[in-house]
């Protein structure tokens, strides 16, 4: 029973690292796009802008999709530790 919850722990904190550092990625990618569109270019056309625009929406919005996750499982974990801390 305990090796099995042990295991729980350990998958569920992976996860939250994982996560937590997609969701880092993300948000760095994103910014990058953003870049991309207030970054002045000699050719750049208006549906450049309007792709760039969207592409920073998308992979901020699933950086912030992949945060909730990471706390989430951060917030399991911290239940999991007040129930062994009240048992023992």
């Amino acid at each position: 029973m305990k090796n099995r919850k042990k295991q729980t722990v350990a998958l569920l904190r992976s996860k939250m690292v994982d996560f937590k550092y997609f969701a880092i990625t993300l948000l760095c990618v994103g910014s990058f796009f953003y870049l991309g569109t207030i970054l002045p270019s000699g050719d750049k056309a208006m549906i450049d802008t309007y792709v760039y625009i969207g592409a920073t929406i998308m992979f901020l919005g699933m950086s912030i999709v992949f945060f909730s996750l990471s706390k989430k499982y951060k917030k399991i974990l911290a239940e999991m530790d007040d129930q062994d801390s009240l048992q023992q």
